[in-house]
């Protein structure tokens, strides 16, 4: 799983924050859409400048990220 360089960051855009390349939206505004229940049709209507691979990209990056950060628990290390 990657996000094909499709995320990107910049200190000249969007204040450093990750954006999807070639656009001022941040990682972040797709992440909080998608958790509050957006569809890909919804982002991609309010986010014209987004296509649906950068939908992808945006939860391709959020499954791994979660997969680094989340703790191993005590009950699955033998």
């Amino acid at each position: 799983m990657n996000d094909e360089g499709r995320i990107e960051r910049r200190p000249s855009v969007a204040g450093g924050e990750a954006v999807f390349k070639g656009t001022r939206v941040t990682l972040r505004t797709v992440l909080a859409s998608l958790a509050e229940g957006a569809t890909t049709a919804e982002i991609l209507a309010d986010f014209p400048t987004l296509t649906e691979a950068d939908v992808r990209a945006a939860i391709v990056f959020a499954a791994a990220s979660a997969q680094e950060d989340l703790p191993v628990s005590a009950a699955h290390v033998r």
